[in-house]
């Protein structure tokens, strides 16, 4: 149980350095809610995605999914267009000012992680990202 309860502690550290816990700022500073930087992040990689892809790649609910759209076309960053070929199907993909915001919050990320990994010791740097992984993997098959 103690090793359960150092790693409750470690993450439970790291989610507060790391801004997680501020739900309407991102932890590069942005201030936009977390879950609309991921999707906007998404979408500038994929480009145009099934509202359900972006759903299974933000690990979100269809109906949660559904209303951070609804919030992103609001600000007018995406907009929601038929699939080809399937009249049920729907796309989401960003718009120019939604491209822009993209930038700007990978311009921001990019920044906030090059000033961390900066005061992360060279010699230490490839077992962090490593660790990182094995976190990552972990919870994948939980």
């Amino acid at each position: 149980m103690a090793e359960e309860r150092e790693l409750q502690e470690a993450v439970g550290r790291f989610v507060r350095a790391f801004g997680l816990h501020q739900p309407d700022q991102t932890p590069c500073g942005r201030p936009i809610p977390v879950s609309e930087a991921h999707a906007v992040g998404e979408l500038a990689r994929e480009g145009a995605l099934r509202q359900n892809d972006l759903a299974h790649r933000l690990r979100l609910e269809k109906s949660t999914t559904s209303r951070l759209v609804t919030q992103l076309i609001n600000r007018g960053w995406v907009e929601r267009t038929a699939a080809p070929g399937d009249g049920r199907g729907v796309l989401v993909q960003l718009t120019p000012a939604g491209m822009k915001a993209a930038e700007q919050l990978a311009q921001a990320r990019a920044a906030r992680f090059s000033a961390i990994l900066d005061r992360v010791p060279p010699g230490e740097r490839a077992s962090v990202l490593r660790a990182l992984e094995t976190l990552t993997e972990a919870m994948d098959d939980s």
